[in-house]
């Protein structure tokens, strides 16, 4: 059994188990890497989604959808970059960074399946470029020390219909999340964000929940 970088005991018992030993170790020899190729970046930066995995204080892992426009995310001297836009304010993901840097991350097409995953570690840039990154809170930085491509068999084929209206753009003002409309959550809310509601008015839950059904939300 070769020496392996990827490959634990525990994953080594399932190799046994099944008899993919020889399978899993081609597999590392041939696609894991750790240093970005051009067809990693070419992909990585064509994508406008991915899904980031982090580590909780108790160790429960936790994964997060990431959107953008398209180009959101860039790679910049082996070094892999995207935004942290407005959210919930709970921060759960990259919270955990602060204990926990090491990150997972996976990037799919859906159109022409492929996927990428990445794992690294980050750290939290809290002065972003909001020329380069608009509506940008701030930048999470990942150094990779494992990158591959996975098969792309049980990849459904889905078409895009539409970009989200809340994608940030510096051409024009973020697009207020219906959400913070609800009357139960204006208390809760930052000074811009109770005025942007206040010119648009409060709904109720039941309201909101019935535009989430239209996808009016």
């Amino acid at each position: 059994m070769k020496d392996s970088n990827i490959y634990f005991p525990e994953h080594r018992a399932m190799q046994e188990m099944m008899g993919s030993v020889a399978l899993a170790d081609k597999m590392e020899e041939m696609i894991i890497h750790d240093t970005f190729t051009e067809d990693d970046i070419g992909f990585i930066t064509s994508r406008e989604m991915f899904f980031l995995s982090t580590i909780g204080s108790g160790g429960e892992p936790t994964v997060s959808y990431k959107g953008g426009p398209i180009g959101f995310v860039k790679v910049e001297e082996n070094e892999l970059i995207f935004p942290n836009y407005d959210g919930n304010g709970m921060f759960l993901s990259v919270g955990n960074l602060v204990k926990h840097p090491q990150v997972g991350m996976l990037f799919i097409n859906f159109e022409t399946p492929h996927r990428l995953r990445v794992q690294g570690t980050a750290v939290i840039d809290a002065n972003p470029d909001l020329q380069l990154f608009p509506g940008a809170q701030f930048l999470v930085r990942v150094k990779p020390n494992k990158i591959w491509v996975n098969c792309t068999r049980y990849i459904p084929t889905y078409k895009k219909v539409s970009e989200s209206p809340y994608t940030p753009d510096r051409c024009k003002s973020p697009k207020l999340a219906e959400w913070k409309r609800i009357d139960a959550v204006y208390d809760s809310l930052s000074a811009s964000d109770k005025a942007q509601v206040d010119a648009q008015g409060l709904i109720t839950i039941e309201e909101y929940g019935a535009m989430v059904g239209e996808n009016k939300a």
